[in-house]
């Protein structure tokens, strides 16, 4: 397991980090994600632990908090020291009927704060996130919550997901003119069949030191190897009941064929295989794997165990690569000319 600098902070986190929505499974959503108990919950984390992970992530709104409670008991009952883990969550889901238990206000920041800290039963969150993008309040009052949660010692650093570049630029940009603390991490959909992260977000994360969380790396299930054209994947697959995210499948098609080449040949599955692409990108910081079971988190561990040569990298690159669009075509082109020509050679 290797460990990177998550932005431009002292921390490191490890290149894969456990995702906990599979926990708890209380809800419509939820309950098709997974459904694991404290039981089962334990022995994944167990898992990840000893694989070497000392990176979680969780949300409030991930079956309505019993995630974080489970996440929280499960650390308990492992005995694990506090600062051996490295624990994320995030707010901005609806957590209940009334018009602010939702979005990323002052008001419902600092509420689900203390709730957070309550159900994973510590006295501090590592990583605190806004969870989506909210159209009513003003960046400007999310930034100034979360830096009073850093000055109070409840949280020590803040990030974001789903998010614009744009809006996320903005964000940084107010953070340092008032000395508040920045965004250190971006919580971003990125797979090997859904690379539009490349085209405004993830030049922006390099310029500013930002590190990129991948999430839903094997696009929901899509790109276990199970699905194909014609095939809708095996009965009870999470793909099959929460088709979601969205996928141009015709390409993501063409992706796991070429995957499952390249998985042939190193005696690997095709998740593997889609999990060692993201781990060979230098923008990303790391991956989040959840799992129903353990035999599925192993597998998604040996990941990291796997090397992809230059000419399977760029096998991979050249099936998924992203379809021209503007401004990229004409900034690739105008760049040219700008690229150093060999000056004092003679032809």
């Amino acid at each position: 397991m290797r460990y990177n600098q998550m932005g431009r902070t002292g921390l490191f986190v490890s290149e894969l980090c456990l995702g906990t929505m599979t926990f708890g499974g209380q809800g419509e959503i939820w309950s098709k994600v997974g459904d694991l108990n404290l039981a089962q919950a334990e022995q994944v984390v167990k898992t990840a632990l000893d694989a070497g992970i000392n990176f979680i992530d969780t949300a409030n709104v991930y079956s309505m908090g019993e995630s974080e409670a489970l996440l929280g008991q499960a650390l308990r009952n492992l005995g694990v020291r506090r600062a051996d883990v490295v624990i994320a969550t995030k707010v901005f889901g609806d957590m209940g009927r009334g018009p602010n238990d939702r979005g990323a206000s002052r008001g419902h920041i600092m509420d689900s704060v203390e709730e957070s800290l309550d159900r994973l039963q510590v006295d501090h969150i590592d990583l605190f996130q806004i969870h989506g993008n909210d159209i009513v309040t003003p960046v400007e009052e999310t930034l100034r919550a979360l830096d009073d949660l850093v000055r109070q010692g409840l949280v020590r650093y803040v990030g974001v997901s789903n998010w614009q570049a744009w809006r996320i630029m903005k964000a940084l940009g107010i953070s340092e003119r008032q000395n508040l603390a920045r965004f250190e991490t971006l919580q971003a959909y990125y797979t090997i069949a859904g690379r539009d992260l490349e085209r405004e977000i993830v030049p922006l994360l390099t310029e500013e030191r930002v590190g990129l969380m991948v999430w839903s790396p094997l696009a929901g299930g899509l790109l276990s190897g199970k699905f194909g054209p014609g095939s809708n994947g095996p009965e009870g697959a999470r793909r099959v009941t929460f088709d979601f995210p969205p996928v141009h499948r015709e390409r993501a098609f063409a992706c796991i064929e070429a995957m499952r080449q390249i998985g042939n040949a190193h005696g690997v599955t095709v998740a593997r295989v889609a999990l060692a692409w993201l781990l060979s990108k230098a923008h990303v910081t790391t991956v989040i794997i959840g799992a129903r079971t353990v035999e599925q988190l192993e597998d998604n561990i040996a990941a990291t165990e796997l090397t992809l040569s230059p000419e399977e990298i760029a096998t991979l690159d050249a099936v998924s690569e992203l379809p021209p669009e503007y401004p990229g075509w004409m900034l690739k082109r105008q760049s040219a000319v700008r690229l150093p020509p060999p000056f004092g050679k003679k032809g």
